[in-house]
């Protein structure tokens, strides 16, 4: 067996199939690689007891507690039986409670001052922190083999706790990688010896040792320092391939033509940019006179006028002579952008009828899309998205491939192989979390060279986020609100624990159209047909299968599904908000009524809009001043200060209201007091990142598959990152194939599979 072959040995034939199975539906653990990369969450110290008091609410924790009672309890007319455990760590206490037939063990076991590891989901009942049906561990007797064998596992003084499942307790896989770890010694390094040497780093093999099984917590911060460099360093030599590559390619450089389309539209703005404006469309423009496609990120707080600075790029590329593209995620955003595009643009995206030659571009053939005769200028600017009609799709297509459209703006439609351009030379991706990286390249492939691209995001992210997800591109931020942008109030309404602030928020909306405002309500769900599952739907569900579940959620009660549009709506029309014009919009309306919908709504014609977050990004109705935001802790951080955005667009100050029923003590209704204390996007970034899971960040969207981040953490690791990027640089300037770094290469393709390697590729 040689030193790769090792890690890639498939787990079945070393677990047995049971095992390995659970490892890969549940913890996507696959190969021996897989679970020695699968590192310990904490550890805890054998004599010491987990704080009790800090277990977070809804997750999956594994605690070292000892028994303090226990008692058995009758319900139903003594036709169900319940055990009471109470643990405590010395000062706080939690309690255990077991069901039916699962009580016999368990009561025979837990007697009071038995030590033992606790595996389970943190719930409240009755105000108490409590573990319904956990699974543990005994430490502290050995009258069995099973027990022996699990004091033998944890013979050291520090018990590792790895990320675990309902399925699979931290124990057992403990035991797994006991199986497993004897293939350490194979691990292919990935660091340049001159690098390892200079940074006084641990071989791998002897950190993937230390870091399973740990002798002092000087072990553990060996292993962590060399385990974390590894992961940002692999992943930063990619991305500096990606960018290296991107040098080498050639593109058309589109400098705008002096006393053309560009300076009649600036000539033209009511309103004066705003200094980041300016040096954020610097940037860019300096970016699309050189020979070599941008790559850039533009990422800016929601209503910074990311789309103005977008917008003045496109008609650049007009102006030297090529097409510029925007791609939105949904067709009402597309809808809006070719709305507010062509309205800021005027009389210059109306004169576009007729061709004129003009003296050849770089890179161009002569021809300027849409740039007509005469005095006027201007150029032609289109909607395609699918929905479209066969007539208005044709001539949308026509105008695309005969270059009388100089912009477009569409969905995925712009995507089908059937859509042609003239010249295409600017990409504009809007939200780009929200497509997947084949997307991105399917229109970027459309070029007769590979276009510029700017991707925009009105998502703050942390620069060591943006190192590490956009590390291939550069990054411009917008950190500056145009003037006339006013402040927006926002509140959590806990409307199971005080029902009559939710009355008050009624009362709030009323007020704001009384004032001849107009508001939106957002729920969760559409609620128009079976389909439409509702959000934790699933695992309730089987969370609560057979009888120790059935009767785990009759005594917490099963959490509800989510809220949805057509029911509020229904609701509200007849009750609190009777008399009012209220609409709904969701994202399975026909497209033509959503349209219908939103110009209403944007002419004032409609008082309340009661939408799903299809309304999230781009909608831009000044008007709008409050904001009642429905089952608020079913959706993340950055959603809440997206949907937010939509409101205090005008004059007047904008309301949000944030509605949970969620726990006080939750980590849900932290994350909504977080959303409410600041209107800033890069602090709520950093509070997002912080909440979510670090295998979070490279998610889906951007590559396509799991993330390779296991013991990085990106918001505290800044410096680690820089470095590892920095290092990078240097190598692949060196030696951009890695030649003569064997090992590195080997690494980098056990980490990317086929789909990220292909991202990192095409960027």
């Amino acid at each position: 067996m040689d030193r790769v072959s090792a890690f890639d040995e498939p787990l079945r034939k070393l677990l047995g199939g049971a095992t390995a199975k659970v490892m890969a539906d549940h913890l996507d653990l696959h190969t021996v690689g897989d679970l020695l990369h699968h590192y310990p969450r904490r550890y805890e110290e054998r004599g010491r007891l987990t704080a009790l008091t800090d277990l977070p609410l809804d997750e999956h924790v594994t605690v070292v507690a000892q028994v303090a009672d226990a008692r058995v309890m009758m319900f139903n007319n003594g036709r169900g039986k319940r055990l009471e455990v109470t643990l405590t760590d010395g000062h706080g206490r939690l309690q255990l409670v077991f069901f039916g037939h699962g009580v016999y063990k368990p009561h025979k076991e837990l007697l009071p001052g038995r030590r033992a590891m606790f595996a389970g989901k943190v719930s409240v009942f009755n105000r108490k922190m409590q573990l319904a049906h956990p699974t543990y561990q005994l430490l502290d007797v050995q009258d069995t083999d099973e027990a022996a064998e699990a004091v033998d596992a944890f013979a050291g003084r520090l018990l590792p706790i790895y990320p675990a499942c309902k399925q699979l307790d931290s124990w057992r896989i403990a035991k797994a990688v006991d199986t497993v770890l004897p293939s350490a010694v194979e691990a292919v390094d990935p660091l340049p010896p001159a690098l390892r040497e200079g940074r006084g780093f641990a071989s791998l093999p002897e950190a993937l040792l230390k870091v399973h099984r740990p002798q002092t917590k000087a072990d553990i911060a060996l292993a962590r320092d060399r385990l974390k460099w590894d992961e940002a360093f692999v992943l930063q030599v990619a991305l500096a391939r990606r960018r290296y590559a991107d040098t080498q390619l050639p593109a058309a450089a589109r400098r705008p033509r002096p006393g053309g389309l560009l300076d009649a539209f600036d000539a033209k703005l009511p309103f004066t940019l705003t200094e980041g404006q300016r040096k954020v469309s610097a940037e860019i423009f300096d970016d699309l006179a050189t020979e070599h496609p941008m790559h850039r990120l533009l990422q800016g707080e929601v209503g910074s006028g990311k789309t103005m600075v977008a917008l003045r790029a496109m008609l650049g590329v007009v102006d030297a002579g090529g097409q510029a593209a925007m791609l939105a995620p949904t067709e009402v955003l597309a809808q809006q952008h070719h709305r507010s595009i062509t309205e800021m643009m005027g009389e210059l995206a109306e004169n576009w009828g007729l061709w004129r030659e003009a003296p050849p571009q770089e890179g161009g053939d002569g021809r300027q899309p849409g740039m007509p005769g005469g005095s006027g200028q201007g150029t032609k600017v289109v909607l395609l998205t699918g929905s479209m009609g066969a007539a208005a799709r044709r001539q949308a297509l026509l105008d695309l491939v005969t270059g009388e459209a100089g912009i477009v703006i569409g969905t995925h439609a712009l995507i089908e192989d059937k859509v042609k351009f003239h010249d295409l030379g600017l990409v504009v991706v809007d939200e780009q979390h929200r497509f997947g990286v084949e997307q991105r390249d399917a229109l970027r492939s459309k070029g007769k060279q590979p276009p510029h691209l700017l991707v925009m995001t009105a998502t703050p992210i942390p620069r060591t986020v943006a190192m590490t997800v956009f590390g291939d591109l550069e990054t411009s931020v917008l950190d500056q609100l145009p003037a006339g942008r006013s402040p927006i109030a926002s509140h959590v309404v806990p409307a199971k624990d005080k029902p009559h602030f939710l009355s008050r928020a009624w009362e709030r909306v009323r007020e704001e159209v009384e004032n001849g405002h107009q508001a939106y309500v957002v729920c969760p769900r559409i609620g128009d047909d079976a389909d439409d599952e509702p959000t934790g739907g699933k695992a309730a569900g089987k969370a609560a299968s057979g009888k120790a579940g059935k009767a785990a959620a009759e005594e917490d009660g099963e959490k509800r599904p989510p809220l949805a549009v057509l029911d509020i709506a229904a609701q509200l029309a007849g009750g609190p908000l009777a008399g009012l014009r209220v609409e709904v919009l969701h994202g399975r309306m026909n497209p033509d009524d959503k349209d219908d919908v939103m110009r209403r709504f944007a002419a004032g014609q409609a008082d309340v809009l009661v939408a799903t977050t299809v309304i999230e990004v781009g909608v831009n109705v000044p008007n709008a001043t409050a904001m009642v935001i429905m089952d608020a802790d079913r959706f993340g951080v950055s959603q809440l200060h997206q949907l937010r955005g939509r409101v205090g667009r005008g004059s007047a100050p904008g309301l949000c209201l944030l509605v949970s029923e969620a726990h006080e003590a939750s980590p849900a209704r932290a994350r909504l007091s977080a959303v409410a204390s600041t209107l800033d996007g890069f602090e709520l970034s950093r509070i997002d990142l912080e909440q979510r899971r670090e295998g979070d960040v490279l998610g889906q969207a951007q590559s396509g598959v799991r993330s390779s981040l296991r013991m990085l953490t990106v918001i505290d690791d800044e410096e680690v990152i820089a470095a590892a990027r920095e290092e990078a640089a240097a190598i692949v300037a060196a030696d951009p194939d890695l030649e003569k770094l064997p090992e590195l290469r080997t690494a980098l393709d056990a980490l990317l599979d086929k789909e990220r390697e292909q991202y990192l590729d095409k960027g």
